[in-house]
């Protein structure tokens, strides 16, 4: 179990520094092989037979998390759907509540917005956010956050903010946090925050958010900067800002570089293209410059 748990780890610190993309079919391979075995096998009670579902169902769920990053939406989720399986047999709600989290965002991302704060609202349900450590219950508020903007309960959203900062201050020191939590700081929340706020329409709110994000984020989790980059550019460009945008989706291009093999990030790069296209040719350096940038770098990776 602990060998399986410091695997998930490792992998988890890599999918957020260079992506989805990365590493992943190792990781499923050592899943339906060695992991499989170790389920198949005795325990001597019933803790550690629900300790090693459990350790199984969250390497099955960061298969998952990784394929979606990806961009490989179908093959997410199936694996979403063994992690709930082996968190279930490995009775651990709030492996559960955060699996359930996972799907709603993947949801959000494809636009299925019922279905996003359908599995939203029951990742917070009983024992999944009850029983959840302070920074998991700030996960799983503000992905729920997002889930009711994006179904236009504004007022909602807007308690459920309040709720996950609430609930991410009350982490401290002396609380045993799940490893897959290691990534939900002021800058994750502040990106989370972000989205939400875009989707109620405070466009100026939802800016410093990201700006907030950007500024507040590590140097261990460039993928999601890449993300939250993309973001930010759309929106200023949204609001005219086009040489501002610019200059924002270059750090996406920067980070891209850098070896990031993510389907999100990727998506980041064709989107800036796509939203730059309407100035093209109006003499902006600027655009020139980033769109050559962006087809240059597509060229290579597409």
């Amino acid at each position: 179990m602990t060998t399986v748990e410091e695997l998930t780890v490792a992998f988890s610190r890599m999918d957020q520094q260079r992506g989805g993309g990365h590493g992943r079919k190792a990781l499923v391979q050592y899943l339906h092989s060695d992991v499989a075995d170790f389920l198949r096998g005795g325990f001597p009670n019933e803790q550690v037979r629900c300790d090693m579902f459990s350790a199984a169902g969250e390497l099955a769920y960061l298969s998952a998390w990784m394929a979606f990053d990806n961009s490989e939406h179908a093959l997410a989720q199936r694996y979403f759907m063994l992690a709930m399986k082996l968190a279930t047999r490995g009775n651990n709600p709030p492996l559960i509540g955060h699996i359930l989290r996972a799907m709603a965002h993947q949801a959000l991302d494809l636009g299925f917005f019922k279905q996003a704060l359908d599995l939203s609202t029951a990742s917070m349900e009983g024992r999944r956010y009850a029983s959840a450590t302070p920074r998991e219950r700030a996960l799983l508020g503000v992905v729920h956050a997002r889930g009711l903007a994006a179904n236009n309960q504004k007022r909602a959203a807007a308690q459920a903010l309040l709720r996950a900062e609430e609930d991410l201050a009350s982490a401290r020191e002396g609380i045993h946090e799940p490893h897959r939590t290691f990534f939900f700081s002021e800058a994750a929340l502040a990106h989370e925050t972000a989205c939400t706020l875009r989707d109620c329409g405070d466009r100026q709110e939802a800016i410093r958010q990201f700006h907030r994000s950007v500024r507040t984020r590590g140097a261990a989790f460039r993928r999601t900067h890449a993300v939250t980059l993309g973001y930010l550019g759309a929106i200023q460009i949204a609001g005219g800002n086009v040489e501002e945008a610019c200059a924002t989706w270059s750090g996406v291009l920067d980070a891209m570089e850098e070896g990031i093999y993510s389907g999100r990030a990727r998506q980041a790069v064709h989107d800036m293209r796509k939203r730059v296209s309407p100035y093209r040719n109006r003499g902006i350096p600027a655009v020139a410059e980033l769109d050559a940038r962006a087809a240059a770098y597509l060229a290579r990776v597409d």
